[in-house]
């Protein structure tokens, strides 16, 4: 039975919607970013846990990660390092809203729109990144070049 939940992970269909869920899922998270910066930047502040100095780099690059990185996911290209990027991302993000959860801070997570929000339940956007993790990891873990290979011969 396990073996045959392991070989069902590896399926073509699978890893084709695990990759397009977390690419898609962070494209749509990038495009408020990279159209706002400024306001990306005020929501990173929130946080407090970044220098100031390096509040903007931040603001700037990291929505062009999610992009760039979720392109390639899509399009199966660098598959598996797309997929830790975004998950490692997906780890990060849990861990400061975890941090400022900890600390107090009623932040607006800045996920998928730069607009001034009410603060979130921080343990609400933990689990909903823990979710989001899956895909990711379906895609780190059960990826090879044989399921790439399929998908390039189908076309």
């Amino acid at each position: 039975m396990k073996n045959k939940f392991l070989s069902f992970l590896s399926k073509t269909p699978i890893q084709l919607l695990s990759r397009l869920v977390l690419g898609g899922l962070f494209i749509y998270a990038s495009l408020d970013k990279i159209a706002h910066p400024e306001d990306f930047a005020k929501i990173i502040s929130n946080y407090q846990l970044l220098p100031q100095f390096l509040i903007n780099i931040f603001a700037v690059v990291l929505p062009w990660v999610e992009m760039i990185s979720g392109l390639l996911l899509i399009f199966g290209r660098f598959t598996r390092s797309a997929a830790i990027v975004l998950s490692g991302l997906l780890l990060v993000f849990m861990a400061a809203i975890g941090i400022s959860a900890i600390r107090g801070l009623d932040v607006s997570c800045g996920c998928f729109s730069t607009t001034s929000s009410e603060p979130e339940n921080w343990l609400v956007l933990i689990i909903r990144d823990l979710i989001f993790l899956i895909p990711g990891l379906v895609v780190i873990l059960f990826h090879t070049k044989k399921t790439c290979q399929s998908q390039i011969e189908e076309k």
